[in-house]
């Protein structure tokens, strides 16, 4: 098994919240499991409220490309990087109770107004590229995707199992 629990943070972090005896992601910790699981089938626990986009990201990359049958069971929530790393496993099942929520990167830019604008469009790019991994699932369009991101939604197991977003409701 795999967790993917707790903020989603850089390696570089993980001791950190270890120390204080926080859970907590990083994409080490999936590296690991994978390595275990040696190209056996590789179940993925989720509840999470995201983080880092870019750790989701190669989280999502690393379950994409193990070799072995995975699946995902979202107990609670998959959040933000956390919706985006779960999009990664084969079969992706969700608690009656629990949620996935997408979004629009966020990020904190310091600078003038051409700073101000190169990074609102760092911030479009990173939302195109997370849609990829939402369009690969659900088979839905980027328009309806990056609406979807722009309105922060929030979904039950039935409207997640309705827009595909998870191939079933455990």
């Amino acid at each position: 098994k795999a967790y993917v629990k707790g903020p989603i943070i850089s390696n570089d972090e993980k001791w950190i919240y270890d120390w204080f005896g926080i859970e907590a992601t990083c994409s080490k910790d999936i590296e690991n499991a994978i390595e275990k699981a040696n190209g056996e089938e590789l179940e993925i626990l989720i509840n999470s409220p995201g983080g880092y986009v870019d750790v989701g990201s190669e989280i999502y990359t690393l379950l994409k490309d193990y070799n072995g049958k995975t699946t995902g069971k979202i107990l609670g929530m998959a959040a933000s990087a956390a919706s985006v790393a779960a999009m990664g496993v084969d079969e992706l099942l969700i608690s009656p109770t629990a949620r996935i929520m997408i979004h629009n990167a966020s990020g904190v830019i310091q600078g003038d107004y051409r700073t101000m604008e190169h990074g609102s469009e760092i911030l479009k790019d990173c939302n195109e590229a997370i849609s990829n991994a939402y369009a690969l699932k659900t088979g839905l369009d980027k328009e309806t995707l990056l609406d979807l991101m722009n309105k922060e939604t929030f979904m039950n197991a039935q409207k997640a199992k309705e827009l595909k977003f998870v191939d079933g409701i455990m």
